[in-house]
């Protein structure tokens, strides 16, 4: 029986997804819409909702007259690139076994590109922290956090995820990021910390972070070693 909240729907296709993930369902067929709002105790338009979201993300697909199917293709998509996540959280999709490692948090002045991006005067100081994503001892991430210092209240715990630390030390809520994907070849420092060879062709997420109040506040750079760590997304046709 699924506990009813405001995000009963998220609740059911997240409860459904975890089934899917285990393969409860014989031969992939998803039951009725009427079955399976029976099993878990709400309404059809919940469940609806749910396999339309399901759906979207590419987990089921549907058959007119057929029925509601598993779609093998999209459970090989771990995490959605529209969607913020924790990297923490991307390793453990991806099944590894992650620890977070701070390298450094230092200030530095802004630069004409931080200000223009950070809404504030070159010259400015900003905090940058600089972390390691591994899985045991292999590196697999690298980012680093460019926040203005005055947003930041000392003192404040570099280790701890963004959102919860732009939370706890600034009042800020990380509402959405404007991002970047771009291929790079790591310079010697990134790639010393990644464990490659420096020139190594690498993605790089290039982002600024927006708060509650749409102002900019933080500039993200994440490096990813292509050979650990991999992106799919399904394209569909418009307006499909």
């Amino acid at each position: 029986m699924i506990d009813r909240s405001p995000s009963l729907t998220d609740q059911v296709k997240a409860h459904l997804k975890e089934q899917i993930v285990d393969g409860v369902f014989d031969e992939g067929r998803i039951p009725s819409e009427t079955e399976l709002a029976g099993e878990l105790g709400v309404s059809r338009t919940t469940i609806r909702d749910a396999l339309s979201r399901l759906e979207q993300d590419g987990v089921i697909w549907r058959k007119q007259g057929s029925g509601t199917f598993v779609n093998e293709a999209g459970l090989q998509i771990k995490s959605r690139l529209e969607e913020m996540w924790a990297y923490e959280d991307v390793l453990e999709d991806h099944g590894y076994t992650p620890s977070v490692r701070v390298l450094e948090t230092s200030t530095e002045p802004a630069g004409d590109a931080d200000a223009a991006e950070l809404d504030v005067e070159p010259g400015s100081e900003l905090v940058v922290i600089e972390k390691l994503f591994l899985e045991n001892d292999e590196p697999v991430v690298l980012t680093v956090n460019r926040i203005p210092a005055d947003l930041l209240a000392e003192p404040f715990d570099g280790a701890k995820p963004l959102p919860e630390l732009l939370e706890a030390s600034a009042d800020r809520y990380l509402s959405y990021y404007l991002s970047e994907i771009v291929p790079v070849a790591l310079s010697t420092h990134v790639a010393r910390q990644l464990g490659v060879r420096r020139g190594t062709p690498a993605i790089s997420f290039q982002e600024v972070g927006f708060d509650q109040d749409n102002r900019p506040i933080v500039r993200a750079t994440s490096f990813f070693r292509d050979d650990l760590l991999r992106f799919r997304l399904i394209r569909r046709k418009a307006g499909a």
